[in-house]
């Protein structure tokens, strides 16, 4: 898969971010998606298997093991791989650092980014804030073009509703930052991949 689909590919960014964790099987990986609450992933157990057969492909996870217990079908455990695991945190910056669209994205990155460091994310969370800030000043200057047009409130509503979540979404992001400039939200090195499997 190109790299441009594959930043978009929240089911295997999940996968990797949980074997970030620890090395598992699909079926606790699905286990995991549950108990974490991923609600962005859909399509499961189906799409999951299929990441897990792509992922593999290419080399970004491998197999480790393959055990069976009694009469259960075979389960074999996937790791991370180095290329994995810088894949991993190259596609949680880009998707923390990049507004979309599609907001699930940015879901998805919020509640992976214990991959990365805090400091790291910060950075990220700038780069974005300046962004949506750039964005806001843009629908200032559509809608005062609109305005000298004489055209009715009800053609410019749009705009309007971008500005009003872009403005919402850099106000969250401001105080995010804020949050990890005093140390409020914080995690280290030892506990940060722990945060992935909070909520169970």
């Amino acid at each position: 898969m190109p790299r441009g689909r594959a930043g978009r590919d929240l089911v295997g960014l999940t996968v990797l971010a949980l074997l970030f964790v620890r090395p598992s099987h699909p079926y606790e990986l699905h286990r995991l998606i549950v108990e974490t609450h991923k609600d962005y992933i859909t399509g499961l157990p189906r799409s999951l298997y299929h990441a897990v057969d792509r992922l593999t492909k290419e080399e970004l996870i491998s197999p480790v093991e393959t055990t069976r217990e009694g009469r259960r079908p075979e389960r074999t455990v996937y790791e991370l791989t180095a290329e994995g695991a810088a894949e991993l945190r190259s596609r949680v910056r880009r998707l923390l650092e990049e507004p979309d669209h599609d907001v699930t994205a940015f879901l998805a990155a919020i509640s992976l980014m214990g991959c990365l460091p805090p400091e790291e994310v910060g950075r990220c969370l700038r780069t974005r804030a300046a962004t949506l800030e750039g964005q806001i000043v843009s629908c200032d200057a559509h809608l005062s073009g609109l305005a000298e047009t004489g055209l009715p409130a009800l053609l410019t509503l749009e705009v309007e509703c971008a500005r009003s979540l872009r403005a919402a979404e850099l106000d969250w992001v401001r105080g995010v930052i804020a949050r990890l400039g005093s140390g409020e939200l914080t995690w280290s090195d030892a506990t940060r991949t722990g945060l992935l499997e909070e909520g169970r």
